[in-house]
């Protein structure tokens, strides 16, 4: 028997304004309206709710037309797929129309519009984004997902293969939400379909494959999903390389030890990454923007410079030079390699730096090269340059009036060369 759903009446992501707006133009037409999927499990769950998607038996233009009487705007965002963005003050909903599938063929659907509830249900990925809700908070739970919900457990919809066969990205979709929402190992029937149809994962697009990848890495259970997946021969097929699970544990320990938001660019790093030509094989095969691609090259950097053992006058050059994100991210990946503790109080004062060391700036500029008489050009960054390497040699203990004295004498220097 199954468990009886709560109520979301109270919910305010429910209750709120614009939501109910965007109901009530539906019912102002006779449509009837549910919220559908993660917004619904997320509610559920105790999660916060952010995008909210409903599900209606009205045709694309029914509810074009019938918001647009009720002054909100509709953005045609999907109607191949029956989609309608709708804004409701500012803020947006996907409006879709009940669906099945006609064709599927590994990344997307041929779909026709239907009437019916379970239909639409049915042809979801999975029993906990298969729940919907009412304007009023009456719940619909057609396929039991509340009990999956209950369990912590991610269970596909019917046929496990099927449904990763009409769409190759729910391999990784399923080990996401399992590192998100899950307990215990993942179901076993999904992982055995994951493994038999994981060649289907080369079809699917970088883009997405990348946007699943890293919300996986940065789950709360991401790293221990991702040492399931490499003891199936899963994680290999994604990242086309040979990953470090216990290193990304270690820095998934250090993280929360110092009580950081995970960051999924830097875990990749972290699990993939030992030279750069690691990171810029992940940058061409994930699309990676330049800067998530630097986050990469900086993981590849040599270990130990300016770890707690190091020197400290090193760590602040290093600090000096690239700025605090990229010196915190370049500690953190050397604290995990060092295999030290995340509870490390060397290393916890090193990483502290960043926050108590004012960085200081050059208090000499091209201008005061060129008042020594160097005309513009070359010269004069090169000039500034040595003067800038011999403070941070002095561990920028200099002051401005031994800068300027050295920088005549390298000025005096250069021309006798």
């Amino acid at each position: 028997m199954r468990t009886p759903l709560p109520r979301l009446a109270g919910a305010d992501w429910l209750q709120r304004p614009q939501t109910q707006r965007v109901f009530a133009a539906l019912a102002a037409r006779g449509f009837a309206a549910r919220v559908v999927g993660g917004a619904v499990r997320n509610a559920l769950l105790g999660h916060p709710v952010d995008d909210i998607d409903i599900a209606t038996p009205a045709l694309p233009d029914d509810v074009i037309a019938a918001v647009s009487a009720a002054d909100l705007e509709a953005i045609p965002t999907g109607l191949a797929h029956g989609t309608v963005t709708v804004l409701s003050d500012g803020m947006p909903f996907e409006v879709t129309t009940l669906r099945r599938d006609v064709a599927t063929h590994g990344r997307h659907a041929t779909v026709a519009f239907t009437d019916d509830w379970i239909a639409d249900a049915s042809r979801r990925d999975f029993t906990i984004n298969a729940l919907y809700c009412a304007a009023d908070g009456e719940t619909f739970d057609p396929l039991g997902g509340y009990d999956d919900i209950l369990a912590r457990r991610v269970r596909f919809i019917g046929s496990a293969a099927e449904r990763i066969r009409e769409d190759y990205l729910r391999i990784l979709r399923f080990f996401r939400l399992t590192a998100t929402f899950g307990e215990g190992a993942p179901d076993a029937d999904a992982l055995v379909a994951c493994v038999r149809e994981r060649a289907g994962l080369a079809i699917l697009s970088a883009e997405r494959v990348r946007q699943e990848l890293l919300r996986l890495l940065a789950a709360a259970r991401g790293p221990g999903i991702v040492s399931v997946m490499l003891d199936y021969g899963l994680i290999t097929e994604v990242v086309g390389a040979a990953p470090r699970p216990t290193l990304l544990t270690r820095l998934a320990d250090i993280e929360a030890a110092l009580g950081l938001d995970p960051s999924a660019m830097l875990r990749l790093g972290a699990l993939i990454v030992e030279v750069p030509e690691d990171a810029e094989r992940l940058r061409d095969r994930l699309r990676l923007s330049n800067e998530e691609a630097g986050v990469l090259l900086r993981a590849a950097g040599r270990t130990g410079e300016i770890g707690a053992g190091a020197p400290e006058h090193l760590a602040r050059a290093y600090l000096y030079a690239h700025g605090q994100a990229a010196y915190r991210e370049r500690l953190m990946l050397d604290w995990a390699r060092s295999g030290d503790a995340a509870a490390s109080s060397a290393w916890r004062q090193r990483f502290a730096l960043a926050a108590t060391w004012p960085v200081p700036k050059l208090p000499v500029t091209g201008s005061d090269v060129m008042a020594l008489g160097v005309p513009a050009g070359p010269r004069v960054g090169e000039l500034l340059r040595a003067l800038e390497d011999w403070w941070i040699a002095r561990d920028f203990k200099e002051d401005e009036t031994s800068l300027r004295a050295r920088l005549e004498e390298l000025v005096s220097g250069s021309r006798t060369e």
